[in-house]
């Protein structure tokens, strides 16, 4: 499903005294596929955008496209569910968001308060789980036993179920160490090449961003600041560190490796193995001189 944000503003609480723009001319094409990570300060209305990508939020003034749904202030829209079905987000800490009395209910509750019948939500419930890696056995278990890792995943399968076209992250590794973050990803990563499914991921990583997205876009106080492949992001990285946002940490020693040597290598390198070529090449030719 593609989605477009045209020129979107958005104002808290409006014709009050405590009217507050959060987003202004934000325009955004996702197509259908796509990879997007959104990466900003807190406050630069990354959740903003978020809340618009379903629906959650309306704008006033600009629109948004969600597929064949054209949502804007001055129009009343009818059907939302069915675009709430095909855009899932997994919000920060999802776990929290468990309530049933075994995981097996707990992934079945959307998709049954969507129409699916009883018989399909589990079937689902049984692919989901194992898409997050679990076995199905966890299923007959209160999700209040499980760990907080595992409790992540069932949540997370419970937005799986509801097959939809278009999954959002909100921070989806929060609180996580560095190995289980890389695992949370990578499944995201296999569920966006697999199911084919357009990934948006709102987060804080630049890490995360430059290695799993194929585009990426940088708010700042409410305005999309630059858009552009991760190459494009993270060729300049000077711009990001004068709005205070980190830039990846193979980004960062590779300017210490060529300010070191006086050298320039023809590009920049987004991962470790690509930084490490590029060190032997240059090694290799100071050998051959």
């Amino acid at each position: 499903m593609d989605i477009s944000l045209q020129k979107v503003e958005y104002r808290y609480q409006v014709n009050t005294p405590f009217e507050h723009l959060a987003i202004k001319d934000v325009s955004i094409d996702i197509p259908s596929g796509t990879f997007l990570a959104i990466i900003g300060h807190t406050g630069s209305g990354k959740s903003t955008v978020l809340q618009h990508l379903n629906a959650l939020l309306k704008p006033t003034a600009g629109k948004v496209i969600l597929g064949d749904k054209e949502i804007t202030s001055d129009k009343k829209q009818k059907n939302l569910k069915e675009v709430r079905q095909k855009v899932g987000i997994v919000f920060q800490f999802p776990e929290h968001q468990l309530f049933e009395e075994t995981v097996e209910k707990d992934i079945c509750f959307g998709p049954m308060n969507f129409g699916v019948s009883e018989e399909e939500a589990k079937r689902r419930a049984r692919v989901a789980i194992r898409q997050v890696g679990l076995s199905e056995e966890i299923l007959e278990k209160s999700p209040f036993d499980l760990s907080g890792g595992q409790m992540r995943r069932v949540a997370i399968a419970g937005v799986l179920a509801m097959e939809p076209d278009v999954i959002v992250l909100d921070e989806p590794t929060a609180g996580l160490d560095p190995r289980g973050r890389k695992e949370i990803m990578e499944m995201f990563n296999k569920l966006h090449q697999e199911r084919k499914l357009s990934t948006i991921l709102v987060t804080h990583s630049m890490e995360d961003a430059s290695r799993y997205a194929d585009q990426i876009v940088i708010m700042h106080k409410g305005e999309v600041y630059k858009k552009g492949t991760p190459k494009e992001i993270f060729s300049s990285p000077e711009g990001l560190i004068d709005l205070g946002l980190d830039v990846p940490e193979v980004v960062r020693f590779q300017q210490k490796v060529e300010k070191a040597f006086q050298i320039k290598f023809p590009e920049t390198c987004l991962t470790v193995e690509k930084l490490t070529e590029e060190i032997a090449a240059f090694v290799k030719r100071g050998d051959q001189k």
